[in-house]
Parts: C-alpha cells; structure tokens; sequence
C-alpha cells in the first residue's frame, strides 16, 4: 500500500430535525468545517434527507418546504470549500421528487443520485413521495472511483452491481436507517456484507442518529473492506465525526485503514439507549422544560423514571406519588426511595378526596350495580387529572408508563394512565421491561429491590394481580410476540406449546382494543414491530383470528 491515503472521508453522524432545513444546513456546514480543520478531510458523507430530516412525510407536499430545500442546496455550495460533500436531500423535478443524493465540490455540483430503491413496507411509505431513479452515479474523487447509493439501494443486489459494472471501486451509501434490537447485525452480516460479497469492493456506510416521533435512529456508522471485515465502526447514539480512509493498494484495488472499532452494544444496553436517545429528542426537539409522570412504586413507572432522568437530568424531572385506599405502603416508600436515589423533585398526592367525590357525584346512576373496572377506572383518571394539571401548570409534558404488553390487550385506562405527550417503554414488553431494570440497576442500583420482586399490580381494587386478569407474562409476552412480530395464526402460535383457548383470547383482547392503542400518546420503537407506523389494523373489523 501507499503511505498517505488517497481519500480521507469523514462519516458524519448528525442528530438533525425534520423540516427545520435552515438549521439542519447549518449543521451540515459546521461539521463540513469541523472535518477539513480538524481531520484534514477531503470528503465527508452527511446522512439520508440530512436536509430536510428523515422521515419528512407530508411536509414533502408543501412549498415552502421546497423553497427552502433550494436555499439550503445554494448554500452549501456557496459556503462550502475544500472539501467534497456528500448530501441527501429531497430533489425537487417539476412535479415528481426524488430520495436524492447530491455530491457538490467548492459549488460545483458533481453528481446527483436518485434513489433507485424506495421501501415501502414497516414503517416505511417512500413510495408515496419519491419516484425511483434509474442509472447508476459513479464519479472519480481524487483518483478513486466511488458509486453513491442511498440507504435502500444497498439493501437489494441490483444498485450495488450496477455501480460496480459502471466501474466503481468503492461504494458510499447515505442512510437513514432506524433502530430495532439485531438491526446493527443484520446492516453489517446480512445487508452490506453480502453487497460486499457480490461486489468485491468495499463500502462506507453513515447512518443517522436521534429520534424522530416514533422512531429513533442509531448511527453505528461503519467501514467495511472488500473481504467483509468491518475496518471502522462509530459509536451508537453518539452524534460525532468518524474518519475512514481509503487508499488504492499495489494491485491497484481500493483499502480502508483499520481504524476505531466500537464494539457492538449486547441487547439490553442497546435498547435502553434507544429508549433514552427517543425521549431525549422528543421532549427537546418540543422545546418541554422538562417531564412529569406518576411514580407508583411498580416496575414500569420505575423504569420510565432511569429513562427520563439518564435522558434529561434529574432537574427536569418531576415524580408524582397519588395513593388511593388500594395502594400499599410498600409501593409509597419504594416510590420515595427511588425518587431520592435518582435526585428529582417527588410530590405525593392523594386521589382518595377526588375518589369520593366522583363516587358521589355517580351514586344514582351507578345504584344497584356491583362494584367493577368503572371503579377502577375513576382513580386511574384521577391520577390523570392531577398530572395533566402539573404538566399545564409547569409546562413539562407528562410522560406515559405503559408498556407494549398492557398496550396490547388494552390493559390500560383511557384518559387515565394512557393520558400524555410520550410513552417511552410502549414498545417494551413486560418481561424486557424486567430485564432493562436489571441492566440499570446493574450500572448503579436506581430501582428498589422490592419493585423487581414483587408480583405486578395496579392496585386498584384489594390484593389485585395482574394475573387476576391476564396470564402470566411468561405466556402472555410470547403470544403476544408471535402475532404481533410475526403474524402467526391462532394454530402456529398453538403449535408451539400455548393452550388454544388462552391463544384465542389473548388475540380477541389484541383486535377489540385497537380504540385504545389509537388514541395512545408515540413511543419508541425498538422492535421489529411496533403500535403506530407499522401496525394498521382496522379499528372496526369482522375478522376471527385463526
């Protein structure tokens, strides 16, 4: 190999913000700055739409959108010197729009990739915006031949071949690729590397990071060589510059130096990242001072509350304890412990006036009729009205505390604990719920004991269990799994060892609690499917699930 590289390219993980292209641009300067002076850099690669943020949807439609895409495009070329950028954003042709990539050096446009490939499945929908481009986009850059694709392009065989036929030697692909627990594994064993594998060359991969509604996006940007082997690797959940520089060998082949290699997050540790990372971004892309949220001794609000104080700081916390008659001293104290421990400001309200007065107020029309789940609901709605009542006071938004197997079977109140701004652990089951409060407490203990050994209640009614309603977590979370993630029927799921008529239950709960879940505040996704983007069941439907 030659001693100095040919090509010093800078991935540049950026935490951007849909629809504000002026400051996203100026981001994208900054770090364009930031690459040349620092890393002496001769190109760096800016993730998918990193004008516009990802995912825009609709924002796509309006004119000022597109108005403002074609200043951004101007500045960057006019303020941009030495150095090569590697940009997307949308293009604007008359009336269609292209998931473009723009390659622009010291103002001159050098190349435009349109995206070939659009995905249209999960939570994407980019068929409903862009129309695919066609030929592939290969351009010389200090003696290197590089073919640009965007995100998708390498996730199918035909863009990476078609740019190796037209002679590239190397391929740098801009993404937007969100996160789900495996995601990272399959980008670099099964995408990449066999992209790699067909090609022969090497690739560079930069992903965005930060949330974004729902979704919330990793980074991991990484490097691979032509024989597969990952040669750099960034930090996830880490906005920064990566360096990667390619080389051409004796044989006249393209190398990238081994450079930092991160090791990959284990799955509990990347999850509870992702959680952060979603709310951090969500309260702050809102401009909230801070949260509030109903801290009631049990496992989910515990871990609602690691997330929000390792996403906001203590200081923009604000924990609220609201007993009723139902709820134990044992509940009260470990709430208060965990409050103290974490350092954030904790009130304790009780609902049992608002209780009986409601009660009171319902005498006549509730006369006659036994006691049931409208009891139970009135305090859960009354525990809302207090918290919304903080959150419009203080202007901190209330954080929700259910979680994806409670979501699921609708076993959750209505304007009650389902009231909020965001649900942090809604896409968490209760058995990973569990094990992501293992994982903090095993970095510092911040959950009492007896919240994690302690049978789940919503103590609403006396010596209630969740399993008074519900099976087990341990049968429920894997029913609940298999036709939510994976769309087995009622004898696949049987087939694998569930009682049918627990089987058929459980996805009746599932169907008819759909209301529920669409009136539910966005939470993180962090598995292969979530409630919201990509889960579009009829509220009002005749199917009978077999």
């Amino acid at each position: 190999m030659s001693g100095a590289p040919q090509l010093r390219c800078i991935m540049a993980q950026l935490d951007l913000l849909v629809g504000d292209v002026e400051g996203n641009t100026s981001d994208i300067i900054e770090a364009a700055h930031r690459a040349r002076e620092e890393f002496n850099a001769d190109l760096i690669m800016v993730p998918e739409l990193a004008v516009s943020g990802y995912p825009p949807e609709d924002l796509l439609f309006h004119s000022g959108l597109r108005a403002q895409v074609a200043r951004s495009i101007e500045r960057l070329r006019s303020e941009l010197r030495g150095i090569i950028l590697v940009a997307g954003y949308p293009e604007y042709a008359g009336e269609r729009i292209f998931n473009s990539a723009i390659v622009i050096r010291d103002g001159e446009v050098l190349a435009n990739h349109r995206k070939a490939c659009l995905p249209n499945y999960r939570v994407f929908d980019e068929k409903r915006y862009f129309t695919p481009g066609i030929l592939p986009t290969v351009l010389d850059l200090n003696g290197i031949r590089a073919g640009i694709l965007v995100c998708e392009d390498v996730w199918e065989p035909e863009p990476a071949a078609r740019a190796r036929e037209a002679g590239a030697q190397v391929l740098l692909v801009i993404n937007a690729s969100p996160y789900e627990v495996y995601k990272q594994t399959q980008r670099e064993r099964d995408v990449v590397g066999r992209r790699v594998a067909e090609t022969g060359i090497p690739l560079l991969f930069v992903n965005l990071i930060g949330g974004q509604d729902e979704l919330v996006f990793d980074g991991n940007s990484f490097a691979m060589n032509a024989r597969g082997e990952v040669t750099v690797r960034a930090p996830a959940f880490t906005s920064g510059l990566y360096p990667v520089d390619l080389e051409i060998d004796a044989g006249g082949a393209v190398q990238t130096r081994p450079g930092s290699i991160t090791p990959l997050q284990q799955e509990e540790e990347s999850i509870y990242c992702a959680l952060v990372q979603g709310t951090r971004d969500y309260v702050d892309k809102h401009q909230f001072p801070g949260v509030v949220l109903g801290l009631s001794g049990g496992v989910d609000s515990a871990l609602t509350l690691c997330i929000a104080v390792d996403a906001l700081g203590a200081q923009r916390v604000h924990s609220v304890a609201m007993p009723s008659r139902y709820t134990s001293r044992m509940s009260r104290e470990d709430a208060a412990l965990q409050a103290s421990w974490l350092k954030v400001q904790h009130s304790e309200i009780s609902i049992e006036g608002m209780f009986e007065a409601t009660l009171r107020a319902l005498k006549d029309e509730f006369a006659g009729r036994a006691a049931d789940t409208a009891e139970e609901n009135i305090q859960s709605r009354c525990r809302g009205v207090l918290l919304m009542g903080i959150s419009n006071k203080t202007g901190r938004m209330l954080l929700t505390t259910g979680n994806k197997s409670e979501m699921a079977v609708g076993y959750a109140t209505l304007y009650g604990d389902m009231a909020g701004g965001f649900a942090p652990i809604k896409d968490c089951s209760k058995l990973l719920v569990y094990r992501l409060c293992a994982w903090r407490n095993a970095q510092s203990r911040v959950i009492p004991s007896r919240v994690l050994e302690r049978p789940p209640s919503a103590e609403l009614r006396p010596d209630q269990k969740d399993t008074d309603s519900l099976p087990p977590y341990e049968v429920l979370d894997p029913i609940l799994e298999a036709f939510i993630e994976e769309d087995l029927s009622v004898d696949q799921i049987v087939a694998r060892g569930f009682d049918r008529a627990t089987v058929g239950r459980i996805l009746d709960l599932v169907k008819r609690n759909e209301y529920k879940r669409r009136q539910a505040p966005p939470g993180v996704r962090v598995s292969g499917r979530a409630f919201g983007r990509d889960w579009r069941y009829p509220i009002t439907n005749g199917y009978k699930s077999q």
